[in-house]
């Protein structure tokens, strides 16, 4: 079976659950920006950083997997999501691994200057970063829309931005 089905030249798309959802909607548009971030953090891992850094991008690479289903999924239809979903234990994870590496000693000396220090690795993170805060516009768009989104998918990326910004201080 190929990719190209043409199904999406209406100006529609596929969920979950065989629902049809506008290209243009607001729920569309977050998945779009989960999907750069999840891409942007593809970049940022194919750059060879720290095995440590690689291993939690895959981590969060992971999550972002779930979260993106749960996106994909109509409110009404979210009984019959059966697959990992986000939770606030995912948000406390992205917390803890913050802290984490905020013990190595990152300083806030400025605003970020991606690229200037020559590393793919830290660019990389700064733009997932930057992906992140976009995404969680996104969703909180989405959410004001009057369609719920759960509150784990809401704060997600408001600690992941600030997880990545952290990273791409300590990443060398």
């Amino acid at each position: 079976m190929s990719i190209i089905t043409g199904r999406g030249d209406s100006g529609e798309t596929d969920l979950l659950f065989g629902k049809r959802i506008a290209k243009t909607s607001l729920r569309v548009a977050a998945l779009g920006s989960v999907d750069e971030v999840n891409a942007a953090l593809g970049m940022a891992r194919a750059a060879g950083g720290e095995a440590v850094v690689i291993a939690l991008i895959d981590g969060i690479q992971e999550r972002l997997i779930g979260l993106m289903g749960q996106l994909a999924c109509l409110p009404e239809d979210l009984g019959h999501y059966h697959y990992v979903a986000l939770t606030l234990a995912d948000v406390d994870w992205v917390v803890a691994e913050a802290r984490r590496f905020e013990t190595r000693g990152v300083k806030f000396t400025g605003w970020a200057r991606p690229g200037a220090e020559g590393s793919l690795a830290r660019a990389g993170l700064d733009f997932a970063r930057a992906m992140a805060r976009r995404a969680e516009r996104a969703v909180l768009a989405l959410h004001e829309s009057g369609e719920a989104v759960p509150e784990p998918v809401r704060l997600f990326f408001n600690r992941l931005s600030d997880l990545l910004w952290i990273l791409a201080r300590v990443e060398a």
